[in-house]
């Protein structure tokens, strides 16, 4: 048995507590369950007590003594960031499509000619485990301090058996040994493999008759997403990957309109993706289908503002109604960052989301992106106790900042991983 941990006194406390009502959208995205001078006691990695710090010394009067304590006073806490939309293990990295995009080169130019994920894939399929391992661990680290504790990870660099399994298992491995916790999603339609150029729907069948049911079987994903864009898989692929997956027990999510106004918001619906994510050409139709059908937008500001595109249309979709997370998109070649903290900024400047939509996008409702809100997410008794406090005095504080990475300490499950 571990000492119990004690936090008191914070300035502000944003709990986001939820009551289990599912993705959060237009109002209720700006509740941040705020407790001025807040406190939580936390045992054996849960918490066990939420209030003010006057109610907890009343109600553990007789065990302060217990407590290791921490002090927040002037300080924000919050719950551990969630990131709901990661390709963080791949092998190599791909500096030099960066100023090739700078001399006017496009995302889809650079991947036709051999580049972008063709680049990454061959680095991968190159990569051992333990290289995987290696490169993968450091990125985490960086997410840790930058004060994310869940995240969702995406094979997608091997588009074949063999690599795609191998990144699972690192994902696998990793979530037994590092502190942050990572749901695993199969992406084996990331985009089509350059052997199967003109074959593309011999590739579709490999998807559905052989790598996904080694995927169910095995046990190694949760998730089965699929890159719905012209020039990679039309919305009828789409479908049968997704749903092909659904039959194994595997929850759709989709890449859906980043380049082109494709269909996918449509198809995410359709389908009952539990999230579409990049949006950036989102049709009118396709957001007001989504908000029908309850998937929640998985948007991407840091990816718009790194091809130098326009943000995707935030304020539109929580004013329809559509419940909005946001991401880093950690990759190699559109979006090459860790910091979730940059993330929400951006979700304010660039999609125009309020700080407290934004937290909100990047904690809960993130969670739900990737169904762990009955775990982390927000900080509520009988959850893990997956904290943040940062060196700024309220919530506004950590979004108002441009660029700065205001995390003091991180807890992990009660365990402090980082301060």
């Amino acid at each position: 048995m571990t000492k119990p941990l004690w936090i008191k006194h914070a300035t502000q406390l944003a709990t986001l507590a939820s009551s289990g009502k599912g993705p959060r959208s237009k109002e209720a995205m700006s509740d941040l369950g705020l407790v001025e001078d807040g406190s939580l006691w936390i045992e054996d990695g849960m918490i066990q007590s939420v209030g003010t710090t006057a109610d907890l010394e009343n109600r553990y009067a007789e065990r302060l003594h217990e407590a290791e304590v921490v002090d927040a006073t002037g300080h924000l806490v919050t719950p551990g960031l969630v990131d709901p939309h990661t390709h963080v293990v791949y092998g190599g990295s791909r500096e030099r499509e960066f100023e090739m995009r700078l001399e006017g080169a496009t995302y889809m130019e650079i991947m036709n000619a051999g580049g972008g994920i063709h680049a990454t894939t061959r680095m991968t399929r190159g990569a051992s485990e333990e290289e995987l391992m290696e490169q993968t661990t450091r990125r985490l680290d960086l997410f840790l301090a930058h004060g994310v504790t869940t995240i969702e990870g995406k094979s997608g660099y091997g588009m074949d058996l063999e690599t795609e399994l191998k990144q699972l298992r690192v994902m696998k491995a990793l979530q037994e040994t590092h502190a942050i916790d990572i749901v695993p999603t199969f992406m084996g339609a990331h985009a089509i493999p350059v052997e199967y150029k003109g074959r593309e729907d011999e590739f579709v069948d490999l998807l559905t008759d052989e790598m996904l049911p080694v995927v169910a079987k095995e046990e190694l994903a949760v998730f089965n997403d699929v890159f719905c864009e012209k020039g990679v898989y039309t919305p009828e692929q789409s479908e049968r990957v997704l749903e092909a997956g659904k039959r194994l027990g595997l929850i759709p999510k989709i890449h859906a309109d980043e380049i082109e106004s494709y269909g996918g918001a449509e198809l995410a619906a359709k389908v009952g993706a539990i999230s579409a994510e990049h949006l950036l050409k989102a049709s009118d139709e396709g957001i007001k289908a989504m908000a029908k059908a309850g998937t929640i937008a998985c948007l991407l500001p840091a990816t718009a503002l790194y091809l130098r595109e326009q943000a995707a249309a935030g304020r539109k979709m929580i004013d329809e109604g559509v419940a909005v997370a946001i991401s880093t998109d950690c990759n190699p070649g559109s979006s090459p960052t860790t910091s979730m903290p940059l993330v929400m900024n951006l979700a304010c400047i660039s999609m125009r989301l309020t700080p407290a939509e934004a937290l909100t996008a990047a904690t809960y409702n993130a969670a739900c992106a990737i169904k762990c809100e009955d775990k982390v997410g927000s900080l509520e008794v009988g959850k893990q106790a997956d904290i943040v406090l940062w060196n700024a005095k309220n919530y506004q504080e950590i979004q108002y900042f441009f660029g700065v990475n205001h995390v003091k300490s991180v807890w992990k499950k009660g365990v402090q991983v980082v301060g």
